[in-house]
Formats: C-alpha cells, sequence, structure tokens
C-alpha cells in the first residue's frame, strides 16, 4: 500500500499518544529468560488499579448518572473497536445472568459486527457513520448511556458514537487511556485511565485492556447495586439457568436468610427461582404473589420491600 499524505498525519498523531510511546529499555526484552519477562508484565500489571484509582471521582459520577437514566427505563450501551469493543461485549453478555437483566437492556456494540468478535475487520474502527448506524438500529433514546471505549480515545467508531448519541440527547461516556482524548472532549463524562506505554509498543490489549475491564466491571456492578439488583454483596438477581447457578441461588438465600434446605427449597420453588422472592418469603413471611407485589411496588429493591413488608 502506497503512504499517503494521510498516513503521516495519523503516524504523527499517535507518536504522541503515551499509549503508543517506545520504551528503549525494553528494546531486548526479546533475549530475556521468560521468567524475566514474565515478572516485568507483572510489575506493569500493578501500576493500572492505581492509574484507575485517579479516576474514581470521575468514575462514580458517570455511574450515578447512568443508574439514574436505567431507573427510568434506559439502557446501557457499549460502543468500541477491537479490544475496546469486545470488552464492552463481554460485560454487556454477562449482565444478563449476573443481574437477571432484560433483553437489550445492556448492550455491547463492537465495530465491524459478530465478526469483529472474533477476527479483525478491515476499516470497521475508522467509521464515525458505522457507529450512527449500528446506534440508530438500537432506536436511541434520551434515557439511554453510550460508553465510548477506546484504548488510544481517537478511534472513530468511539467518537463518533459518543457523538451521534449526545446529538440525540442520551447520556455519553468516554473512557479512553491518553488524557484530553478526542473521545473525552465529546462526551458527558470523561474517563481517562492513564497508564502509559505498553510492554510491547502500542499492544493496548495490555494495561489499557486491563484498565478498561477494570472500570467497565465498576460500570455494570455499581450501577446494578444502584439499581438494587444485589442485597448488601449477595447477587439476588441472579438468573438460575444451569445447575451452578441453581446451587448458587440455593446458597444466596441460605446467607441471606439463614433458613433450613427444606425452607428454602420451598421457597424458591413458589417463587419460580427468583431469590430476591423467595428471601422476601422468608424475612419478611409473605407468600410468593405478596413478595412480587411489593418488589414491584418498591422498584425492585429487597431492602425497601423488606420495610414496607414490616413497616
Amino acid at each position: 500500500m502506497t503512504p499517503t499524505p494521510a498516513h503521516g498525519e495519523l503516524r504523527a498523531e499517535l507518536a504522541m499518544l503515551a499509549t503508543e510511546e517506545f520504551r528503549p529499555e525494553l528494546a531486548e526484552i526479546d533475549r530475556l529468560p521468560t521468567l524475566d519477562i514474565a515478572r516485568i508484565m507483572n510489575g506493569e500489571d500493578r501500576s493500572v488499579p492505581s492509574a484507575v484509582a485517579g479516576e474514581l471521582p470521575r468514575i462514580a459520577a458517570a455511574i450515578d448518572a447512568i443508574a439514574g437514566r436505567m431507573a427510568r427505563g434506559g439502557r446501557l450501551v457499549y460502543a468500541g473497536a477491537g479490544t475496546p469493543g469486545r470488552l464492552g461485549v463481554l460485560d454487556a453478555s454477562e449482565c444478563p445472568p449476573t443481574f437477571n437483566t432484560g433483553p437489550g437492556q445492556v448492550v455491547g456494540l463492537v465495530a465491524g459486527g459478530r465478526e469483529a468478535l472474533v477476527t479483525a475487520v478491515e476499516g470497521a474502527e475508522d467509521s464515525k457513520d458505522l457507529a450512527a448506524g449500528d446506534l440508530d438500529a438500537l432506536a436511541l433514546a434520551a434515557d439511554d448511556t453510550v460508553v465510548g471505549v477506546s484504548a488510544s480515545g481517537r478511534t472513530p467508531y468511539a467518537v463518533g458514537a459518543v457523538e451521534h448519541a449526545r446529538g440525540r440527547g442520551a447520556l455519553t461516556v468516554g473512557l479512553s487511556c491518553n488524557a484530553n482524548s478526542a473521545l473525552g472532549a465529546a462526551a458527558d463524562h470523561a474517563i481517562e485511565v492513564v497508564v502509559g506505554p505498553e510492554l510491547l509498543t502500542g499492544s493496548t490489549r495490555l494495561k489499557a485492556g486491563t484498565a478498561q475491564k477494570l472500570v467497565l466491571n465498576m460500570v455494570s456492578t455499581i450501577t446494578m447495586i444502584r439499581l438494587g439488583k444485589t442485597y448488601g454483596n449477595l447477587m439476588v438477581d441472579v438468573r438460575a439457568s444451569n445447575e451452578k447457578l441453581r446451587a448458587r441461588s440455593h446458597r444466596i438465600v441460605a446467607l441471606a436468610t439463614g433458613a433450613s434446605d427444606d425452607e428454602i427449597e420451598a421457597a424458591l420453588s413458589a417463587a419460580d427461582g427468583e431469590v430476591k422472592q423467595a428471601i422476601l418469603t422468608i424475612l419478611a413471611t409473605v407468600d410468593a404473589a405478596t413478595a412480587d407485589e411489593l418488589l414491584t411496588r418498591c422498584g425492585g429493591h429487597l431492602r425497601a420491600a423488606l420495610r414496607a413488608a414490616n413497616g
């Protein structure tokens, strides 16, 4: 491929990014023993949580804004290309079994679609129009949130997604690993976790990818806590879709209530496997129908339903 002036501009732009910086002290890392390389990588990884810690106030502000909209029926949409896009899809796909979220309540968009989950899709990350089209297919609404994810903070797909969503009145968050990013500037909430240059020059699936995963863990988990999807640190909205999760459901009810195995099995059966209802029937001494009505009235918050039942 013949280089163009645009290629030169892009090279110059990338050279200014901390995530793309070359580290001469690692120029001969391939000559080191495997254990030494592993120790270097481990040391690199230890720096990531500290970088995330510096962004906690901005992460918390974004989560509170997201939770407020989701409480009104809004959706959480992640949008990114390559590794960031795949991480968003991963986080979204974990929400239904963990928190019993409804279909489409948490969505992951990756540039290039499903094919891009396992292979590179030529040029997909470079298209703002593709991002706009993917969001239009969701019929984006004002109570929705779009989180653009990009290690560089300049990926057109992620920036385009945030710009398009903001134009539609949705809440926007830009998660990147470079300061003063285009993605952060485009979003209502900028989260910029600066992890510095990678062990392998420009391989942002490493520290940057780890940082993004940690932040996405917080976004989905704490949002669901705010929405009443947990009771203390128990996953009371877990969807028991297999034997392991059925056993976990039983254990969660046991930890929350201290009831006998027989009482727990009876409560879960009456509640059609719904953990929240089962806990409420035991702790408030109500039937499953009443438990369901109380939870509905209290927006799914188990603590509030317990207060209502006992008040």
